[in-house]
């Protein structure tokens, strides 16, 4: 029980990776929110969901201030919210860049406004940024993708320092995952999912568990000594 009694906001927690995180958590003790705009595709003692566009900054307050007024304290915040819009640079739209940025770089900074102040309060707390293998690497046709998931890690680093600033242990770091075999992948034809598992060293795509475990290290004390780090889960992929 790494989480005991111990309170997790985990964005995009309906499916996929963010599902698997939350599930995770609460396994290991964790009261969490699972914030998300879908519906959940699962239930869970002590997961629960609550609806939210990242976007809204008003709608990330009321949450944060609604979180504080019932259980008193946040301890770990995962941002793992996020969405694609692939085009070429050419042909890509302003809708579609603005889209992304807004939900994959301002949406966490609409919620860390407030909760990485909070854990300043409180005496510490972890937050966990998800970023991509995209954004490390870049990738053809992804470039609002690349500069949102790479802007997360500028912003790790950036929060790691401010928050631990006054020698509180609020610990920021990032997870960067490679492809994974969540909903969106599973309609992808196999050839190019066997070409993706062909550039890792493992020579297979990754399990949305696999991210979960990563995060439940992050968030738990047995990485108390690490913040301001992007961890690479990827089966060691080369792009």
């Amino acid at each position: 029980m790494k989480l005991k009694d111990k309170v997790a906001i985990v964005t995009g927690g309906a499916k996929g990776i963010g599902a698997e995180i939350a599930k995770e958590f609460a396994s290991e003790g964790a009261i969490v929110i699972a914030a998300d705009m879908g519906l959940m595709s699962y239930e869970m003692a002590n997961v629960f969901p609550y609806e939210l566009d990242v976007t809204d900054v008003d709608g990330c307050k009321l949450m944060f201030e609604e979180t504080i007024k019932k259980f008193g304290h946040i301890d770990i915040l995962v941002n793992n919210a996020g969405i694609t819009r692939d085009s070429m640079t050419k042909k890509m739209t302003d809708e579609q860049w603005n889209l992304v940025l807004d939900v994959n770089l301002k949406g966490v900074f609409n919620l860390v406004r407030y909760v990485g102040p909070q854990m300043e309060e409180q005496g510490g707390g972890s937050i966990i940024n998800i970023s991509s293998v995209v954004g490390v690497f870049g990738n053809i046709g992804q470039a609002n993708y690349a500069a949102s998931k790479a802007g997360l890690i500028g912003l790790t680093m950036t929060w790691a320092k401010e928050f631990a600033r006054k020698g509180v242990p609020v610990r920021v770091n990032a997870i960067a995952p490679g492809y994974v075999m969540t909903d969106i992948l599973k309609t992808v034809p196999k050839d190019l999912l066997d070409k993706f598992a062909s550039l890792t060293m493992l020579k297979r795509l990754g399990q949305p568990e696999e991210i979960a475990k990563a995060a439940l290290f992050l968030a738990s004390d047995d990485a108390s000594y690490i913040t301001g780090q992007t961890i690479n889960v990827n089966g060691g992929m080369r792009l």
